[in-house]
């Protein structure tokens, strides 16, 4: 069996916890940007396949946490950020589907993992969703990010689909599944 010393750079913090920011102060915008570049580079980019740079990154994280359908979480291990996600709120407009949300873009720098932070963020973005009132949870991930899968499955997401299509990798097209979990009986 493997054991974080295998898979981790760090050692075992002496604390853990997730924020949900508002705003983003410069030591966090570093570490922040830090963290999304090594899992970019590592391949679980959410969406880049090379870093798109400094100024690219910090536009992006101040643009999420100014849209008000986004809550940017961010993960820490002994108060650095390592990692981070969003729970996205469906539009105002979209009353069908107002009773589910999305927990998008989340990532662990692959030097912070094997402690538990991903398991943590997902839990906090879950938390947080039931406690705003959706039922579901809706997520898509690439066919290729297998330890994102895993700790999916295990936190009891259900996939219910492939998309054979989802995504091009260095001149290759990849699939993506996508799943779901029940917050609250509907």
């Amino acid at each position: 069996m493997m054991t974080c010393s295998d898979l981790c750079d760090l050692p075992p913090p002496s604390s853990m916890q997730v924020d949900r920011l508002t705003s983003l102060a410069d030591d966090d915008m570093q570490t922040l940007c830090e963290a999304a570049d090594a899992a970019i580079i590592d391949g679980g980019g959410f969406g880049w396949l090379r870093p798109p740079g400094r100024a690219a990154l910090e536009q992006y994280f101040r643009g999420v946490v100014m849209v008000p359908e986004r809550e940017l979480f961010v993960g820490r291990m002994d108060g650095v950020i390592y990692g981070a996600a969003q729970l996205v709120r469906p539009p105002r407009n979209n009353e069908a589907q107002a009773f589910g949300a999305t927990l998008a873009h989340n990532f662990v720098a692959p030097y912070a993992r094997g402690h538990g932070l991903a398991r943590l963020i997902v839990q906090r973005v879950e938390d947080r969703a039931r406690a705003l009132g959706y039922q579901v949870l809706n997520l898509d991930v690439r066919e290729t990010q297998t330890a994102a899968i895993a700790l999916y499955e295990t936190v009891g997401f259900i996939r219910w689909g492939t998309h054979p299509a989802y995504a091009r990798t260095d001149g290759q097209t990849i699939g993506g599944h996508f799943y779901y979990k029940m917050l609250q009986a509907s």
